[in-house]
């Protein structure tokens, strides 16, 4: 057992400060990773502020995490010390489930692992990337290809597979006309994977604010969801909307912007239950749909689509006392697009 420094909540909704936590030794098929980059997403602040239920704490949060490997285990053969490698939502899971067996860890049927605020398989808690260090796994640690930088890289372990998973499972591609909802950390990845996947791709955001930016990142068009026309003229355009937001939303209003067959897919999770009169999906055989992270065969596909497309997040680099301060401005939509923590500064 080795002790890092970290940044942690003391207890639910406490500000997050320095202190230490401990690592386990590296096991058998573990790696020892460097963490150089962690990014900040929104569920981390969910999660700390006990928003979706009771947690773990103290908790270091961070499940966007980029680094080097420095030791491994004796039977580790997928990675070398040197390697740059990620580590995303989970590390670890049963499996022995279908799910797992399908290389879809992330719906492990007993649940798999998360990075933090869960229990290992010993019943110790984990602790996330807001740290120097972290020991995981080989079966759920991926390599980061050469072409990106490890900062950009960073948020692809949870905004990238999170928006690309449902993408590609929706079969968003050419011919297929894609709205991404939301123009954030996640939603922000799901203009640009979106429109490298070949659909024409519509941002809906509340405001035209960010119009250039999401033009600039791949969106075809940009709508304000605050302007009632915009419901008028895009009604039964869409193939697929991808609803980044955590916010309760007018499901109703926006299923009526999808074609007949077409999905509204939730990666966005409101801490609120929501209400929705089954007529906006029976009229027009909609599907209203969620969609998690993905497994890690597809985290890793996901990762090369990246550097092959030249795909990094837009991010800003904080120092760790500016976690905090990340948090307000996250909650006040005050970033473009996502807060990366320069581990070094922990």
């Amino acid at each position: 057992m080795t002790t890092v420094s970290a940044y942690a909540a003391p207890s639910a909704k406490a500000p997050l400060e320095r202190t230490t936590i401990p690592r386990r030794p590296v096991g058998e098929s573990d790696v020892l990773i460097d963490i150089k980059f962690a990014g900040i997403c929104h569920s981390d602040i969910h999660q700390a502020r006990d928003g979706w239920g009771e947690g773990i704490f103290p908790m270091v949060p961070g499940h966007e995490i980029a680094g080097i490997v420095t030791e491994v285990g004796p039977g580790v053969t997928k990675f070398a010390v040197g390697d740059r490698v990620g580590v995303g939502c989970m590390v670890d899971s049963c499996r022995e489930c279908d799910n797992c067996k399908a290389g879809l860890e992330q719906y492990c049927a007993k649940g798999n692992v998360g990075t933090y605020n869960a229990l290992d398989k010993n019943g110790e808690p984990t602790y996330g990337g807001y740290s120097t260090h972290i020991v995981v796994d080989e079966n759920y640690t991926v390599g980061i290809p050469e072409g990106l930088a490890l900062d950009e890289a960073a948020p692809l372990l949870c905004a990238g597979i999170t928006t690309y998973s449902p993408l590609k499972h929706w079969n968003a591609g050419p011919g297929k006309k894609v709205a991404v909802l939301g123009m954030g950390g996640l939603g922000h990845m799901g203009v640009k994977i979106a429109h490298a996947l070949g659909a024409e791709v519509t941002v809906l955001s509340q405001s035209l604010r960010k119009q250039e930016d999401g033009l600039k990142l791949g969106a075809d068009h940009y709508y304000a969801t605050s302007d009632p026309k915009t419901f008028e003229e895009l009604a039964g355009t869409f193939d697929i909307i991808l609803s980044t937001v955590s916010a309760p939303l007018d499901f109703g209003a926006f299923l009526s912007l999808l074609k007949t067959d077409g999905a509204l897919v939730n990666v966005g999770a409101p801490e609120e239950p929501i209400s929705l009169n089954l007529f906006s999906v029976i009229a027009g055989r909609k599907s209203l749909s969620g969609s998690g992270i993905g497994g890690i065969q597809e985290t890793q596909e996901m990762l090369d689509f990246c550097a092959e497309h030249g795909l990094g997040a837009e991010i800003e680099l904080i120092e760790a006392s500016q976690i905090n301060e990340a948090y307000e401005r996250v909650l006040a939509s005050d970033v473009r697009y996502r807060f990366v923590i320069d581990t070094a500064t922990i």
